[in-house]
């Protein structure tokens, strides 16, 4: 098994945690940056998490 198929197992395994944690960052950077990126954050955050929604 290669490290992509580990990553995609252990991802999957997890796939909630790892999405909590894609908000906590988000919610980290919003804190960060000015109230202009927030949405952009936010898109990001979200496309992520369908990208993990689909492995």
């Amino acid at each position: 098994m290669g490290l992509a198929d580990q990553a995609k197992d252990l991802l999957g395994d997890n796939a909630d945690k790892v999405k909590d944690v894609i908000d906590d960052a988000a919610e980290a950077v919003k804190e960060k940056t000015p109230d202009q990126v927030d949405g952009l954050v936010d898109q990001a955050a979200e496309k992520v998490k369908d990208v993990i929604d689909g492995q």
